[in-house]
């Protein structure tokens, strides 16, 4: 399956129809063909700013997502577009253009929330489109961004206050990014030149007073600075004065455009591609073009249901196809390793318990780097029961094959011996010591046959004691023999029997204890595999934990800088909240993981370990035969 997308034009990825949204399935075969880690840019804005524009210029390209030259939308519901990323051959750009907001031909402007607050959740660079300037007016239009906390849920329980939802907004919502087009202003304050994000950060400073306007005006402003810790801005000129070239803009040739238009489109893409960061879930969990496509089923399956779209309902939907996924492709990489390395029969039991170990430790770390949020450790304990079972299957394969390449040797070996008997060579006197001699020299010639396998000595045996009446009868008939000396012979061949029957049930004791080490050993890799892991998402965990901490401070800090001590003293609650919840993380890692470990042990132990009862049929099959000598 094709891991990078040929997409020569953008497919609609969410259409849609005023009072439904509803998802392409053909764009959705595009998204589950990508393998590798997503880098997506979604853009949104007014309709009739030239959002397609900048789209289409970061696939590198000038036509592509409809443009229009008309106060008509041309844009409806979300388009994606998929091309290789041009920086980083391991990664997929996906484009996804949303439709213009404020279109007075749409039925419900609810609308307009929904496929703004889709963006935000499946991008991780979000560029905002606007015309002029950023002043009241525009973070005025940019209310969407207010609703979010009722359109968005980070936890399927949160706290009455919601408290949880707004601090972990931080851990998952994308960059920022505030594209001024057609911008006419200098950019300066205080007569002092200023960068364009200092002219970004200058207008998200809060309005002073305390009354409803003020209240209202810094609102998108306040949501801005709390859920989105990277900011970016750029401005851009207008491209021409030529109003009959702005109409037809992609038609228009490069060297046609204003120079610090083409300058600033240039920056523009080249910090989209450069800074634009894979797109990741909480905890560090990396988005592929197939887990995209989950995402965008069950983002747009809760809209359409009445409910809000909650990232923890849909990172746990996404890891039960994941993690399915993830134990066929690590006991699918066992079988094929298997089949490759083994050669059957082998020469020891050990040989094989050695690959299987080997393949089995890459298995349980494929599914190891596939998997997460696997809670209680089901899927782990499936792939112990699938690998266990085609151990199994492995270990019967080998006795098979040493079964039949043993008894095909003998069979070789003991022709000579058979026909003499039916032609009654040994049936004359001394005939006894002849077949004697005879059965001696096929045991010989046996023996040096390499890799016989598992059941060499089983099927010597076997073949022994189907040869015990005959040579009885041969040695009864020899004439050349006293009584006593056939009764010697006679004890001699018990002897004999039995010495070889402990040696068969001595190395089956020892393929047992084989066996017991080889349970021992996959019971350890698959703790070891998982402490490693839960300590690796611990750490992920902390990490975005302090990362939302840094954040919260900062944005305390700011207010209070900017006069602001109440606002910052009621970030006192989400800072101590946080604090806490670090702590525990930190302090009662240890216990968790051991909680964790201490739960699965018996569990694999029980599904990897043999009964117990097999060893002492072993042991007292010796005991039985001491007895008799």
């Amino acid at each position: 399956m094709a891991s990078r997308p040929n997409m020569m034009a953008p497919i609609c990825l969410v259409e849609n129809n005023n009072e439904h949204l509803s998802v392409n399935q053909k764009a959705l075969e595009i998204l589950d063909q990508i393998s590798q880690p997503v880098v997506v840019v979604a853009i949104a804005g007014l309709y009739r700013t030239g959002k397609s524009y900048l789209m289409n210029q970061l696939a590198g390209q000038n036509h592509g997502f409809p443009l229009g030259s008309t106060v008509q939308s041309q844009t409806k519901g979300i388009w994606m577009w998929c091309v290789p990323h041009p920086y980083k051959s391991d990664c997929t750009l996906v484009l996804l253009d949303t439709e213009g907001l404020g279109d007075v031909e749409k039925g419900d402007p609810k609308n307009d929330s929904w496929i703004f607050a889709l963006a935000v959740l499946l991008c991780s660079s979000f560029v905002y489109n606007s015309l002029s300037t950023i002043n009241h007016q525009a973070l005025e239009q940019l209310h969407y961004v207010t609703e979010l906390t009722e359109l968005i849920r980070a936890k399927s329980s949160p706290k009455s206050d919601g408290i949880e939802d707004s601090i972990e907004f931080v851990s998952f919502f994308p960059d920022f990014i505030w594209a001024v087009r057609d911008f006419t202003l200098e950019l300066k304050l205080n007569g002092h030149p200023i960068t364009a994000d200092e002219y970004l950060e200058n207008a998200l400073k809060l309005v002073l007073g305390m009354n409803h306007k003020a209240q209202i005006s810094n609102l998108p402003r306040e949501c801005i600075r709390h859920f989105f810790p990277r900011r970016k801005c750029f401005v851009f000129d207008r491209p021409t004065n030529d109003k009959k070239l702005l109409a037809n803009i992609e038609k228009v040739a490069d060297n046609q455009l204003d120079s610090n238009f083409k300058e600033q489109i240039k920056n523009f893409c080249s910090y989209i591609f450069t800074q634009g960061r894979t797109k990741t879930l909480r905890e560090g969990i990396m988005v592929t073009g197939k887990r995209l496509r989950t995402l965008v089923v069950t983002y747009v399956d809760a809209i359409n249901s009445g409910a809000v779209p909650c990232l923890e309902n849909a990172m746990m939907t996404l890891a039960q196809i994941e993690n399915t996924g993830a134990v066929q492709k690590a006991a699918n990489h066992y079988s094929e390793q298997m089949a490759q390395r083994v050669s059957f029969p082998t020469d020891t039991l050990q040989e094989l318990l050695d690959q299987h170990a080997a393949c089995e430790k890459e298995a349980i770390a494929i599914f190891m780097e596939n998997s997460f949020k696997d809670d209680n450790q089901a899927f782990q304990k499936n792939l112990v029961e699938i690998i266990k079972d085609k151990k199994d299957g492995f270990l019967l394969q080998n006795e098979d094959a040493s079964v039949k390449y043993c008894q095909d040797k003998l069979e070789q070996l003991s022709k000579s011996l058979m026909e003499s008997i039916s032609a009654g060579i040994f049936s004359v006197p001394g005939g006894h010591k002849l077949y004697m001699e005879t059965k001696e020299r096929i045991e010989r010639d046996y023996w040096q046959v390499p890799r016989k396998g598992v059941k060499a000595n089983e099927v010597l045996q076997r073949f022994l004691q189907s040869q015990a009446a005959i040579e009885n009868s041969i040695l009864q008939a020899d004439k050349a023999l006293t009584d006593g000396e056939k009764a010697m012979a006679v004890e001699r061949a018990k002897k004999e029997a039995a010495e070889k029957e402990q040696e068969l049930l001595r190395q089956k004791l020892q393929e047992q204890q084989q066996e017991m080490e080889a349970q021992k050993r996959s019971l350890e890799e698959n703790i070891l595999q998982l402490k490693e892991k839960l300590e690796r998402d611990r750490e992920n965990i902390l990490r975005e934990q302090n990362m939302m901490l840094e954040h919260k401070l900062k944005v305390q800090e700011d207010l209070l800088r900017e006069g602001f001590k109440k606002k910052s003293e009621e970030l006192n609650a989400e800072i101590n909240h946080l604090r806490n919840i670090i702590d525990t993380t930190q302090n009662d890692n240890s216990s968790w993981i051991e909680k964790a470990i201490n739960r699965i042990v018996p569990e694999i132990f029980s599904i990897v370990c043999s009964p117990g009862k097999v060893i002492g049929n072993i042991v007292r099959g010796i005991g039985s035969l001491f007895k008799k000598k």
